[in-house]
């Protein structure tokens, strides 16, 4: 079943993992949602992560869920960019994209079943 996860970045410009190779690079509503959904799409993130760890063989390859449905939808209201992702993939898995993604500079405002 599919989830609607509706997320705020406060400030696009911050909106910066803390690795530049995980990050977001995009400027636009349109392009952090492309990127997003990217990374729910495509084990691509995960990949670029679970590489640069200690030791990638010992990470649980669930961690890798990925939802070739999931779709992100981007909109600019005043100063902050609001996305929707509708996708199967669970709270925690996108919580930790996110974070790879944003960093800290996100906030998950509302979650429904899409």
């Amino acid at each position: 079943m599919a989830t609607r996860y509706y997320i705020r970045l406060p400030d696009a410009q911050r909106a910066r993992g803390g690795d530049p190779s995980l990050s977001f690079s995009a400027v636009s509503p349109d392009g952090f949602a492309e990127q997003l959904q990217a990374a729910l799409r495509d084990p691509a993130l995960f990949e670029r992560w679970k590489a640069g760890q200690d030791d990638p063989d010992a990470i649980d390859p669930a961690l890798g869920e990925t939802d070739p449905g999931a779709v992100v939808q981007g909109a600019q209201h005043d100063l902050h960019i609001d996305l929707v992702a509708t996708t199967r993939i669970g709270g925690e898995i996108l919580r930790q994209r996110l974070r790879w993604l944003a960093g800290s500079a996100w906030e998950l405002r509302d979650v429904t079943a899409a």
